[in-house]
């Protein structure tokens, strides 16, 4: 029996996108608002999906609480409150796109979780603006 649990989680960051080679105004042009000098910032929603056999043991894809605690220190712990751009290691020389943030957490969520189960990471930038992540395929 596969099964596809999920936890939900929150961060609040503030990013600039941006690229230190480009002139101000292409950086202007291709990411507008975005692209403020002053940085500016989201609440984050991510979605965290595992799929996977339920265990006949302890009837668990994946224990609930271990994947809340993964997500807390791999993602709540580090990114809350920070400027991504300036704060995190991983956005030292990567723009901090939702699609990049998807993949980072992905990756780091990755190295935690067992090979086989199939994650997958849904980032919501704002209510309406979000991305999904499933490894590269």
């Amino acid at each position: 029996m596969i099964v596809t649990i999920s936890r939900k989680a929150h961060f609040n960051a503030a990013h600039r996108l941006y690229r230190k080679e480009w002139s101000d105004e292409k950086n202007e042009l291709i990411f507008g608002k975005c692209n403020n000098v002053n940085f500016h910032g989201h609440n984050y929603e991510v979605i965290v999906h595992v799929t996977g056999k339920v265990d006949v043991e302890t009837g668990y894809v994946m224990d609930l609480k271990i994947l809340s605690d993964l997500i807390y220190e791999e993602v709540e712990m580090p990114f809350d409150h920070k400027n991504l751009n300036l704060d995190v290691a991983e956005f030292a020389e990567l723009i901090p796109t939702a699609e990049h943030i998807a993949v980072v957490i992905w990756d780091k969520l990755r190295r935690r979780i067992d090979l086989d189960k199939q994650l997958e990471v849904v980032l919501y930038e704002t209510p309406r603006n979000f991305v999904s992540y499933k490894g590269d395929q």
